[in-house]
């Protein structure tokens, strides 16, 4: 299964054509309609339309086949209606014109203070009465799985361009463990030798009134402390551990977004316990790489569905 990204767009168009056996009348101009899908990312699923009142039916349907194939991000939809031959304005039949004046004489009749109706309350309801004769519901949902279609294939190419961003920090996150794991053993010989020439400087000064023996192991003691405090084995291992639950996910594929964030977090921690116990400059080096690195990979993560 693919890797999604949350980010993406899509638009498709439908245009009229006459139908075999069938003629519309000279007063509804003939009607495009054109739909498009714009997504970016979000911690949950936001949905928000703009529909033109004739398609206000529509957005139950529009709702109810997004949620079902989308889980993450923030979806915007928009459609619009537009004549086929690029003029919105509608050519008003006599016979409608009629009716519109025997309507508006009839309401004055019981209104005598109702204003007449302008040219443009005329025209719009003129367009209005063309629009409900046609039903727009089975356009709609086809032009909306077709974008939806295209939409997931656009969130499929941009999910596979970071999943291959995060396996690339991946390998570079193992090369610095590696590189981590040999410089512990020799801090502990080196600060446990460092411990022994004390002891001696330390005998040396009291000239025999420390037994010997006591202040060997007071020596030992305090290397014993120092190697625990620096020992970061356990870090590198969990570390190794997130690193290989990533990759398993980005072969998994899906729905990873919220996981992936929550592993990002905990190398993280590690890295910043791998710091905080460093004891030489080239440990310090290794974790603050390794947190670049992570955050690198967090900012990539966040746009994954």
């Amino acid at each position: 299964m693919p890797v999604y990204s949350m980010t993406g767009y899509a638009s498709v168009q439908h245009r009229p054509g006459a139908t075999e056996g069938e003629t519309e009348p000279a007063a509804l101009p003939k009607r495009g309609l054109g739909l498009e899908i714009r997504a970016v990312n979000s911690r949950f699923l936001d949905l928000s339309f703009r529909l033109p009142d004739e398609l206000r039916a529509a957005e139950p349907a529009l709702r109810n086949l997004l949620t079902a194939q989308l889980k993450r991000g923030k979806i915007e939809v928009r459609a619009a209606l537009e004549s086929s031959d690029g003029v919105d304005l509608p050519d008003l039949s006599p016979r409608l014109l009629q009716r519109l004046s025997v309507l508006q004489d009839g309401i004055r009749a019981w209104l005598p203070q109702a204003a007449p109706l302008s040219v443009a309350e005329a025209m719009r309801l003129s367009a209005s009465a063309g629009t409900q004769a046609q039903d727009w519901g089975s356009i709609v949902s086809e032009l909306a799985q077709q974008a939806l279609d295209a939409l997931r294939a656009a969130r499929a190419r941009e999910g596979e361009r970071l999943a291959a961003m995060l396996r690339d920090r991946l390998v570079q996150l193992r090369a610095l463990a590696l590189q981590a794991q040999p410089l512990v053993p020799q801090l502990v010989q080196q600060q446990r030798q460092r411990f022994l020439e004390r002891w001696q400087e330390a005998m040396a000064a009291v000239e025999g009134s420390v037994p010997p023996e006591a202040a060997r192991e007071r020596a030992l003691t305090e290397a014993t402390a120092f190697a625990l405090r620096i020992d970061v084995a356990e870090e590198l291992t969990r570390l190794n551990a997130h690193l290989d639950e990533i990759e398993r996910l980005l072969d998994k594929g899906g729905e990873i977004g919220k996981r992936l964030e929550f592993l990002i977090q905990e190398l993280h921690r590690e890295a910043n316990t791998l710091g905080s116990k460093s004891a030489a400059l080239e440990l310090t080096r290794i974790s603050v790489d390794m947190k670049v690195l992570i955050e690198q990979m967090r900012e990539q993560v966040q746009n994954l569905e």
